[in-house]
């Protein structure tokens, strides 16, 4: 990342590629070859697309495919509020495209993009420690744009549902623009308060009942918010306050399937 100064959109590069099977993966060899970073790498179509916890990612030609390679983008205990920085500039990304009245835009944490409650984007961010010491991250992005993949935990759509006509080409260009300002928001953890303040205000379903999936159970109880740090507080039923750092949230009054 760029040191004391604003980042701007020529800090940043872009390379758009055919068919790949991942653009996360596809980062992570460039970063391994001494990429200096701040790339962005975009494909028509993935062959091997991940989502969290190895879920797979269905990619077809005409939703959006990109990851953004960042090298020691901040230190290592300020990387956990990376998420909702990057999902700020998602969520501007999609507001920009989606017309006016249409469904509510919406950030579930952590960094989950939705339209009237569905899911329309999904985020992995992954990390390695290269062998010359430096840490690389990658960002990788895909908005469901001409199509929705079938997900059994969670209801779905793509921006045409939402009377959206932008193009593949015509979100990243928003998107590119609007994570420079995130990450400049951001400014390598040190801006966290500023980024959770507007993370606050797109926020779905705060007040509400959740159960959030951890790695070992599932927990129910009040999302009563983030804290100054980025991490979900849930309210238990006997009124004791938990912090979470990381798990997967279901709004329970939407009736959605849990795994």
């Amino acid at each position: 990342m760029v040191a004391d100064r604003a980042l701007s959109l020529g800090d940043f590069r872009h390379e758009a590629l055919g068919e790949v099977s991942s653009t996360n993966a596809e980062c992570l060899e460039r970063a391994r070859q001494g990429d200096p970073g701040n790339l962005w790498l975009t494909a028509t179509a993935q062959t091997g697309g991940r989502g969290r916890r190895g879920r797979t990612w269905h990619s077809a030609p005409g939703n959006l495919y990109a990851s953004l390679l960042l090298i020691d983008p901040a230190p290592m205990e300020a990387l956990g509020s990376l998420p909702l920085a990057v999902a700020l500039a998602v969520y501007g990304a999609v507001r920009r495209v989606v017309p006016p009245g249409s469904d509510l835009v919406e950030i579930k944490w952590p960094n989950d993009i939705l339209i009237g409650r569905r899911k329309t984007c999904g985020i992995l961010i992954e990390g390695e420690r290269l062998t010359d010491g430096r840490q690389a991250v990658v960002v990788g992005i895909g908005v469901n744009i001409a199509f929705k993949p079938d997900l059994s935990n969670y209801p779905v759509t793509c921006l045409r549902e939402h009377g959206a006509s932008a193009s593949p080409e015509e979100v990243f260009a928003g998107l590119f623009s609007s994570m420079v300002d995130a990450l400049s928001l951001w400014k390598k953890g040190v801006g966290v308060a500023a980024v959770v303040s507007r993370w606050r205000y797109a926020a779905c379903g705060m007040g509400e009942r959740i159960t959030v999936n951890l790695t070992d159970r599932a927990i129910s109880g009040l999302f009563s918010g983030i804290d100054d740090k980025g991490l979900l507080l849930l309210t238990q039923d006997d009124g004791r306050r938990m912090t979470i750092a990381a798990g997967d949230v279901f709004f329970e009054q939407t009736g959605l399937e849990k795994e």
